[in-house]
């Protein structure tokens, strides 16, 4: 290669770490990055390309994973959806309308793992991502028993809320089947963070294609031939995340590849569970305000004069951009992992060069994808239902959509670099201010004092959207890199707890 540069280690780190090595050349970046005898041009070049490849590594194959995780989903409303309009609007209430709370808060809780497992394994503490995987699993489970009671109580609380008795009822059947996914999910998203964090990502996608295949034959089976509809619908899809967390499970004790960060259920995971409580809990806000957000404005939709034609061309779109998001989501989760893999490994310059190609590429495939949409406005809500009156109110939504799908380009991703930087509690107070005092009351005022209907709930959701979005690219071109990493240091200094919980290596 030009200038002397290839794909191999410059700077030998000082814990052997043969995933970086494989995966990606430690220090290489960083080197080539701080090279002033390089012209710019040449030195960006060969950074870009070296960053593309090590993003391309992670992205693609948990793009492919965030999809199919949807798709799955996303079949299940179709499935309900093909069973009648009012079945779509209860699948839609019930997913949107509580399944998401528990996701939300359950994700949100989950990305603590994933800024600590990050910055650990780019510092070389592999013991450490065995024992926050375990703590973060303890911590979810006893959250997902409260959020049973949801669950439980969903059609009294979407009454109480103002939904109409026959979508609620619906509704809180669907919810019912959905109970044991709020446990898969608990157990669930600490272990993606904790093979995302070591850029192991191929095999979920693989264990989550299969789960798909299956999932598709026994939605079928359970929605149409054996007339369980609504309930039978939502409990297959309960089953399909239990199959992917068990095949996720058994891969990572099973696997040599994690001798050094799985060593085994540890007493070590039960230590400090008030205070990693509290870092979960800013994660947890941070990510909840923004999916509540979408919550509450499809409760709103419920609320509007005609209820099911709004809530089934609101839920078609935000299906959609759901779909699309995951793109984005993908690119945020191989931000958040390159993000604090090089701030744990202390070099800025490449956690700042990361934060700029992935925000570059994510943007780029989200103006492909809004082009796409707005080119099948007319026809894109008969994968969901066959009303024309619903295609026709979907179509008019399209052009909000396809702003939203540009914005996800950007948002999501920033997100990510949040994550890996440990930012979660400044971004929740952004979250508050965008989502609750702009986006929420404008979408209302439209909405309903301009008699918009979802068009205006959707334009409220969208300024809040642009302004969030604005503030945290504003933010992450002023953020110090160098700071970055010394606050890196602290907190795994903060939470390397195990040294007399685990065995030495004796190697």
């Amino acid at each position: 290669m030009e200038y002397g540069y290839e794909d191999r280690d410059i700077e030998e780190p000082l814990v052997q770490q043969p995933a970086a090595k494989k995966h990606g050349p430690s220090g290489e970046l960083e080197k080539i990055l701080s090279d002033t005898e390089l012209p710019s041009v040449a030195r960006i070049r060969l950074a870009a390309w070296m960053e593309l490849k090590l993003l391309g590594y992670l992205a693609a194959p948990a793009v492919f994973v965030y999809m199919i995780n949807n798709l799955m989903s996303m079949s299940t409303r179709i499935f309900s959806g093909h069973l009648g309009n009012a079945e779509l609007a209860a699948a839609s209430l019930g997913n949107s309308g509580v399944q998401t709370f528990a996701y939300g808060l359950l994700l949100g809780m989950g990305s603590a793992v994933e800024t600590l497992c990050g910055q650990a394994y780019g510092a070389g503490k592999y013991e450490m991502l065995g024992i926050y995987l375990q703590r973060s699993s303890i911590l979810l489970t006893l959250v997902a028993c409260l959020l049973t009671l949801l669950y439980v109580f969903s059609k009294p609380l979407l009454l109480l809320l103002g939904e109409s008795p026959e979508i609620a009822s619906s509704a809180a059947v669907f919810v019912y089947g959905l109970i044991p996914q709020i446990f898969a999910y608990a157990i669930n998203f600490p272990i993606q963070k904790f093979l995302q964090s070591q850029s192991v990502v191929l095999p979920s996608a693989y264990i989550s294609a299969a789960t798909l295949a299956v999932h598709l034959m026994l939605s079928w089976a359970a929605a149409y031939k054996l007339g369980f509809g609504l309930f039978g619908a939502s409990s297959v899809l309960s089953l399909s995340w239990w199959i992917i967390v068990t095949a996720q499970f058994v891969y990572i004790v099973k696997s040599e590849r994690f001798k050094e960060s799985w060593r085994g259920l540890s007493w070590a995971a039960f230590k400090g569970l008030p205070e990693f409580f509290k870092l979960s809990a800013a994660s947890a806000i941070m990510l909840c305000l923004e999916t509540w957000y979408f919550q509450i404005l499809v409760l709103v939709a419920g609320l509007l004069d005609n209820p099911e034609l709004a809530l089934d061309s609101l839920s078609i779109c935000m299906t959609i951009n759901g779909l699309a998001f995951m793109i984005s989501v993908g690119f945020n989760a191989a931000a958040s992992v390159r993000v604090g893999n090089e701030l744990g490994h202390g070099h800025p310059k490449s956690a700042a060069f990361s934060v700029v190609v992935v925000v570059a590429i994510s943007s780029l495939i989200s103006i492909l994808v809004a082009s796409a949409v707005l080119s099948f406005r007319n026809v894109i809500s008969y994968l969901f239902t066959d009303g024309a009156t619903v295609a026709a109110a979907v179509s008019d939504l399209c052009p909000l959509l396809a702003v939203t799908l540009l914005l996800n380009g950007i948002q999501p991703v920033l997100s990510g670099v949040a994550v890996g930087c440990g930012w979660q509690s400044f971004v929740a107070l952004v979250n508050v201010g965008c989502y609750y005092f702009v986006g929420l009351p404008f979408g209302v005022l439209l909405g309903f004092h301009f008699q918009l209907g979802a068009k205006g709930i959707w334009l409220g959701m969208l300024s809040g959207t642009a302004m969030q979005t604005c503030i945290l690219v504003w933010v992450t071109l002023r953020a110090d890199w160098n700071k970055e990493v010394e606050e890196a240091v602290k907190r795994l200094n903060k939470w390397n707890d195990t040294s007399n919980s685990l065995p030495k290596d004796k190697s």
